[in-house]
């Protein structure tokens, strides 16, 4: 019986956990969150946060049912809230509701509320099960988890290059080293990022706008109209206050960070665009004070999106905790410029660390996903 009853659970959260992926693009700074209540062996709700200020999962998925919810099991991907924010804890609301009982998968981790929704149901009176499909739930808020428990959101840094690990020519000519699919698959990593970072090179090299393009989201576009889809914050580090408001970056009017050592008051910025302040560190941008800052703004994910020299910055620092690597089939040559500009490391054990954790065909790339040890 007790096997029967862990399966049930874990079929039950693998649905929680399918409905919480549906926030992935529109949560943010909130985590994504799924609940399914279940009766007599029957699902009766469902429900997602679907984006923040509005109604969590629990709230949904009461709002669903289709039968009285008292003496219902509920299944949390994580912890019930048990405070006020912009919306009612849902702790009370399954209180209220009268369930018997609520699965979770995860408790939540910030120090401040963590075992608080626990501790609420349990007072009264319901009974609770926790971890169950644990890993599977922490992977759906990686950069939640990073800010809640490290101060500092959770940076994945985004490389195209050829087989040989180019990314440009000598003379700078990089459009197009991947094909079609691989370029609308960053647009989906950037549409589920809370920021894009990038160096005032990139931007004046390339003429980049950095923004979601909707018309290259692929499947994305069957759920989510272009208004909904969410555009990341664009930062830029420009510490020589290179930038100028005729770039392409502020035609499109999405909220822009300019990274400063010094405040530059010659230009006259648009309405969306902020300039940001961070130390010094060895005469350049103090790249840990921006992530810190970054963090307490609420920003979970951060797509690096940039050049050798800033991504080789980060990676230098170990802020860097995802490397998205898509490698087309070409070879481009030793005289083709690399993927990072690191210090010269002089021995194997130097060698920076990697994880695979996913490695795909997209289209006629190959893309790594590589954790950094």
């Amino acid at each position: 019986m007790e096997n029967i009853t862990v399966q049930l659970d874990e079929a039950y959260m693998q649905r929680a956990i399918a409905l919480a992926k549906k926030g992935k693009f529109t949560t943010s700074p909130n985590p994504n969150v799924g609940c399914v209540l279940v009766k007599n062996g029957k699902v009766i709700g469902e429900g997602w946060h679907q984006k923040a200020g509005e109604g969590h999962a629990e709230v949904n998925a009461l709002a669903s049912a289709t039968e009285d919810v008292k003496g219902a099991t509920a299944y949390v991907t994580l912890e019930p809230c048990s405070h006020f924010g912009r919306t009612p804890p849902c702790a009370q609301g399954l209180i209220n509701a009268e369930v018997s009982r609520v699965v979770i998968a995860m408790q939540d981790p910030n120090p401040l509320v963590s075992g608080n929704g626990v501790a609420m149901l349990e007072q009264a009176g319901i009974a609770t099960t926790v971890g169950v499909l644990e890993n599977a739930a922490k992977n759906l808020n990686p950069g939640f988890i990073k800010r809640m428990t490290n101060n500092l959101p959770l940076v994945r840094c985004k490389l195209a290059s050829s087989l040989d690990g180019r990314t440009a020519m000598a003379n700078g000519e990089s459009k197009w080293i991947t094909g079609a699919d691989a370029r609308s698959d960053v647009q989906r990593f950037r549409a589920e990022s809370c920021a894009i970072i990038s160096g005032a090179d990139t931007v004046i090299s390339d003429n980049a706008k950095l923004n979601v393009r909707y018309d290259e989201l692929g499947y994305v576009q069957e759920s989510l109209t272009q208004e909904q889809v969410r555009q990341p914050v664009r930062i830029i580090i420009d510490t020589k206050n290179r930038l100028t408001p005729d770039l392409a970056i502020f035609t499109s009017n999405s909220p822009i960070i300019l990274v400063r050592v010094d405040l530059e008051t010659e230009q006259q910025w648009p309405h969306f665009v902020e300039q940001m302040i961070v130390k010094v560190k060895n005469a350049q941008a103090d790249l840990h004070d921006l992530l810190i800052k970054l963090a307490q703004r609420g920003l979970n994910t951060i797509w690096l999106e940039s050049g050798a020299r800033l991504a080789g910055a980060f990676l230098s620092e170990n802020l860097v905790d995802e490397l998205v690597l898509y490698q087309a089939p070409k070879i481009m040559g030793d005289n083709a410029r690399g993927l990072f500009d690191l210090p010269q490391l002089t021995h194997l054990s130097d060698a920076i660390s990697l994880e695979f954790n996913d490695v795909r065909m997209v289209g006629d790339d190959l893309r790594i996903i590589a954790k950094i040890n």
